[in-house]
């Protein structure tokens, strides 16, 4: 069987898929050793979390109950299911807890893991309320800034690309159908998302 020498456009194929890939692990080497030196992050957080007893219990009972096997939560767990972090700063505590106690009746629709047996995560429905009260306060007491991925709102004040985005997707009228959410109520208006 005779060999066929790779042709020039093939070595020069090869040669430039090589030099990307050697940049690649050079640029990933440098950024964590500056990583590793400096002593600022290098992204701001924008979860936090300031616990009351409930929640501190209830950060425990979260990873004690098998909850960090679908679950992300501070860090912690796997990207199975929904990552958790910000919970806080959408669903009140009470939201949670009717979900942890009665995930389908609350989403007025069928869900994936909790609920009714054989469901996987339907043990947690049939925990003591006592627990279920901790770990909803634990995931109610996660939070996140204003403008973060896992906020409601967008970061006050006006934004470049959230203004061009506007300008490109959104219907002309739609300032006067919809309430901007960036803009702060006046007195004695009421904050809602729309003026429907």
């Amino acid at each position: 069987m005779s060999k066929n020498p790779l042709k020039t456009g093939e070595k020069l194929m090869f040669g430039i898929f090589g030099a990307f890939i050697v940049l690649a692990v050079v640029s990933f080497a440098l950024l964590e050793m500056i990583r590793a030196r400096s002593d600022k992050p290098m992204y701001q957080p924008t979860m936090h979390f300031d616990f009351t007893a409930e929640g501190k219990r209830g950060s425990e009972l979260f990873r004690e109950s098998r909850c960090t096997s679908c679950h992300r939560a501070m860090r912690n767990g796997t990207n199975m299911g929904l990552s958790l972090d910000g919970l806080g700063s959408r669903r009140t505590k009470e939201w949670i807890m009717a979900f942890l106690t009665q995930p389908e009746k609350t989403y007025d629709a069928r869900t994936i893991d909790h609920g009714p047996a054989p469901k996987e995560a339907a043990y947690v429905a049939e925990l003591p309320p006592n627990v279920l009260n901790d770990i909803a306060a634990f995931l109610s007491e996660l939070r996140a800034d204003q403008g973060s991925a896992a906020a409601p709102k967008p970061p006050e004040g006006r934004s470049e690309f959230i203004d061009n985005m506007l300008k490109a997707w959104a219907p002309k009228d739609w300032d006067e159908r919809y309430t901007d959410v960036r803009k702060k109520p006046a007195e004695g208006e009421a904050s809602g998302t729309g003026k429907q």
